[in-house]
């Protein structure tokens, strides 16, 4: 057993005549018996309750909605009503038309009977001898069979009823039911489809050679058809369907010899819980329980609350079943499907499933600082002035501190898990970023000067950002990400990626990247980063360096350079209207290099020509001295 979706409960054991059909009512069930009486049982009436008085039939007032009228409880049953000789020979089947106040009952013919009291207002004479029969509540049309012939009459209400068709078929109908506007029979162990216009029958399947055939109309509008230990599909059209689940039938009931079973009506029809109690010979289906009767007693299920199924599929680790039992859940617990999500995400970042892991927390909504402590290697911004951090969850489902999983050094699979992870999640809290629509626009760093690593130090000044308007806490989410990205791309050896992501809109802590960048010899990630932060300063010092570096190596290693002087003057072009103090003291250190570009960067950057002038001749000035020491040095000696 899957799980326990039904509670059983004996409503009465003690029916004196056997019992041949059983229909629902609100409240009351009712029994169609052997010696032709109705019975009505129900709950023993409560002394403080007041019930109110029965309707009349001029009453013009329209009877209480299905929702409105008591349902079954899990008390004993007792005998309400007694109606003797309520039918002349045995029950056949029995059904309430509750959109009609009306109960339909075949015995010796068809007849239709007012709730509550049962009074019968309209019968069919000419369903006298019918076997079987099937009502189409929608078109108000009622179809039997007697003998080698099948009727089609209209009740358009009162007492009278209207033929429409007669057919005849080639030998006694087994059982039959409406199917769209056709009519599905069993004739001779074969399912057929008779056209309610013209009679004609179509062949579907056979019946089986074990079981009698058994037609069970879903609420779809498509039939499930009983074939000894399978039931097959059909859809509205009488069109046989692929799919078959075994014997049989968002819970459907299979009545087996001594057992009933209850499955999902989805691909591939799991069990969900069979219930073992001899001789059902009869079902019912009421909006509160499911009533079977036995020969002389009745028991109901009761549905166990769907937060009470999901305990169960969770404790036995069934997360499939418990996410697909939640599309039933109302939307006031939609959260549940979330802190499913997550504990499924869990348990399959524990098996070592990191991508299908990533793909329920993403489903989970969960905040990716959960996520990213399952990764002891990421370095993660502290949290410094950023307003209820408990809002830092997008939605996300709470969760045991106790139950998570325990971070452990991560494989090469997991950080590519995570760096799929954080992508998808970056494009969602990017997209909510910028449609948020707050006051506060992105033109600081992460960090305000504090040694431990917060998120409000730099001013950042890069129009790519400046465009985008997000709150303290949403830049706190995106600088985490941001941060872990970056370090997960680095771990997995994509320096090139890490590379190109930094050229990008990020909003990576400066602090912590720049360490990890510095210590690990990634220069041009750095680089990067300091670019697209607005360091400038700090980029052309390392800019610098590297170049000086390049000239070194390759009077000692060939003549590969990988980093060259033009690449400063290329990087001072953007910066001469903004500031110019960085363009003259940087260019100055590449005069020598690239004097003709470095004049043209002077000139057609508009820079203070008497500044430019005074430095030149500093330079010059100071170029003399040196080289004028450089000329003694050999004398001295």
């Amino acid at each position: 057993m899957a799980r326990r979706a039904y509670d059983l409960f004996h409503f009465l054991t003690d029916c004196p005549a056997k019992i041949e059909a059983v229909e629902s009512y609100a409240s009351e069930i009712f029994l169609g018996c052997s010696d032709g009486s109705l019975r009505v049982y129900g709950p023993r009436p409560s002394r403080l309750v007041c019930l109110p008085p029965p309707r009349r039939r001029s009453d013009p007032s329209p009877p209480p909605p299905p929702d409105s009228r008591p349902e079954h409880r899990m008390v004993p049953y007792v005998l309400r009503r007694n109606v003797d000789g309520f039918a002349k020979r045995p029950f056949l089947s029995m059904e309430v038309l509750a959109s009609r106040e009306l109960l339909l009952t075949l015995s010796e013919s068809i007849a239709f009977h007012r709730l509550p009291d049962l009074k019968t207002v309209a019968v069919l004479t000419e369903a006298r001898g019918a076997n079987a029969c099937s009502w189409d509540d929608k078109r108000g049309f009622l179809c039997f069979a007697r003998q080698m012939s099948v009727f089609i009459f209209r009740y358009d209400g009162g007492s009278s009823f209207v033929e429409v068709k007669e057919f005849g078929v080639p030998d006694t109908v087994e059982a039959m039911s409406w199917c769209g506007e056709n009519i599905c029979l069993a004739i001779r162990r074969e399912y057929v489809i008779m056209n309610a216009t013209d009679g004609a029958l179509s062949e579907v399947s056979p019946c089986g050679r074990v079981t009698p055939p058994l037609v069970v109309p879903l609420p779809s509008g498509e039939l499930i058809l009983g074939k000894d230990n399978v039931g097959v599909f059909v859809d509205r059209t009488g069109k046989l369907l692929p799919e078959a689940i075994p014997k049989i039938s968002s819970y459907r009931n299979i009545l087996h010899v001594g057992a009933l079973q209850i499955r999902a009506l989805r691909v591939p029809y799991p069990l969900i819980q069979t219930v073992f109690l001899g001789n059902v010979r009869h079902l019912a289906q009421s909006s509160s329980a499911i009533v079977g009767a036995q020969d002389n007693s009745v028991c109901g299920f009761f549905p166990v609350p769907f937060g009470s199924q999901l305990v169960q599929l969770m404790e036995s680790g069934n997360f499939e079943e418990a996410l697909v039992l939640c599309k039933s859940l109302p939307p006031e617990d939609s959260s549940k499907e979330g802190i499913i999500h997550m504990s499924y995400a869990d348990h399959l970042f524990e098996t070592g499933s990191y991508d299908d892991a990533m793909d329920h927390f993403l489903a989970s909504k969960v905040n990716v600082t959960y996520v990213l402590s399952l990764y002891p290697s990421i370095i993660l911004p502290q949290m410094a002035s950023v307003p209820e951090p408990q809002k830092l969850m997008d939605n996300s489902p709470e969760f045991d501190e106790h139950s998570a999983v325990e971070p452990k050094q991560m494989s090469h699979i997991a950080l590519l898990a995570l760096i799929k992870f954080l992508q998808k999640k970056r494009c969602s809290i990017i997209e909510k970023a910028t449609t948020e629509g707050t006051e506060e626009v992105v033109l600081d760093a992460v960090g305000d000067g504090n040694p431990s690593y917060d998120i409000n130090r730099f001013e950042r000044t890069n129009k790519r950002r400046a465009t985008i308007a997000i709150s303290s806490i949403e830049r706190y989410r995106v600088t985490i990400l941001d941060t872990a990205l970056l370090q997960a791309l680095l771990l997995t050896g994509q320096s090139s990626a890490a590379v190109e992501f930094l050229k990008g809109l990020n909003y990576c802590h400066v602090t912590i990247c720049e360490e990890i960048l510095q210590n690990s010899s990634h220069c041009t990630a750095l680089l990067e980063l300091y670019k697209s932060n607005s360091m400038h300063r700090q980029a052309l010092e390392l800019l610098h360096h590297l170049v000086e570096e390049s000239k070194s190596n390759e009077s000692k290693d060939g003549p590969t350079q990988k980093f060259q002087p033009e690449m400063i003057i290329e990087y001072l072009k953007p910066l001469c209207g903004t500031d110019p103090m960085l363009v003259l003291d940087f260019g100055m250190l590449v005069l020598e290099s690239c004097p003709a570009q470095t004049i043209e960067l002077f000139r057609s950057g508009n820079l203070p020509k008497d500044l430019v002038c005074y430095r030149l001749e500093q330079h010059a000035s100071n170029r003399l001295r040196k080289e004028k020491a450089r000329r003694r040095t050999p004398a001295a000696r």
